[in-house]
């Protein structure tokens, strides 16, 4: 049996969720003028689009750290658009949380399947355990 990681489950609900937030952040700034026009909407969907789009490399070498940099550039949008600080900032904290609360929860979901003795198989390991049918008459 295959089980799914708590913690990449909770970050691609994170940054689906948070790429709504950029692209409305984007109509903000547009309207505002922060910018140019299309540098406006370039910044924005691109951004948009890669944070829709992580979840489904999330869980491969490298994509937990992609994910922080996405982090990082949304605050760093706070340049321009100044409340961008502010909700950059919590989707940052939440991403953290996502990460510290969701392997947690996986390394315990492991230990518990260790302790009852069933096979697992997790998406980084697999762990087998072998059962002794000693009868005991």
């Amino acid at each position: 049996m295959k089980t799914k990681s708590i913690k990449r489950m909770l970050a691609s609900i994170l940054m689906a969720f948070e790429s709504f937030i950029v692209f409305f952040a984007t109509l903000a700034g547009f309207g505002l003028k922060v910018a140019d026009g299309p540098v406006v909407w370039a910044v924005g969907l691109t951004l948009s689009f890669l944070l829709i789009m992580t979840p489904a490399v999330l869980g491969r070498k490298g994509s937990y750290a992609f994910g922080w940099v996405l982090q990082a550039a949304i605050v760093a949008i706070g340049f321009w658009l100044v409340p961008m600080f502010y909700i950059g900032g919590v989707f940052a904290c939440m991403y953290a949380w996502a990460m510290i609360a969701g392997g947690t929860i996986d390394k315990a979901k492991l230990a518990f399947e260790r302790a009852n003795g069933n096979v697992v198989q997790t998406e980084n390991q697999e762990v087998f355990t072998i059962e002794n049918d000693d009868k005991k008459d």
